[in-house]
């Protein structure tokens, strides 16, 4: 788990690389998910959570910008961390899921063109050379 006062800075988990391009576009994938998540948090939270992490405002600076007790900043920020957390790991579940996903029908016709080809080999007395 990720401390609560912790600075995640994009450029830090992909380091830049001129000569990557490859890079270059995770890191905008990567720029682009966090975005969408944080557009999807509420309102209140969302507000304390860029003022804390992304302006990197104090509780104190946060609070008084705000006009609310220091305590909700602290509750607040908590909370939009924990719900981009618990966001992310869904999308990062699914994305998963795809990696290795069952190829279903198309599985089905390589499995049997496979073993045609296989069973063709042993009527010729070889395995196809």
């Amino acid at each position: 788990m990720v401390d609560a006062n912790t600075h995640v800075d994009i450029d830090a988990v992909i380091p830049p690389d001129s000569d990557s391009p490859d890079k270059a576009v995770a890191r905008a994938e990567l720029r682009a998910l966090l975005e969408r998540k944080l557009d999807e948090l509420p309102e209140a939270f969302r507000v304390v959570f860029v003022l804390r992490s992304v302006e990197e405002m104090s509780i104190e600076e946060t609070a008084q910008c705000l006009d609310i007790p220091e305590a909700t900043v602290r509750s607040r920020h908590f909370r939009a961390k924990s719900l981009l957390r618990e966001s992310l790991a869904h999308e990062i579940d699914l994305a998963e899921r795809d990696v290795f996903e069952f190829g279903g029908a198309r599985c089905n016709r390589v499995v049997a063109n496979v073993l045609k080809r296989v069973a063709d080999g042993d009527d010729q007395g070889s395995c196809g050379h």
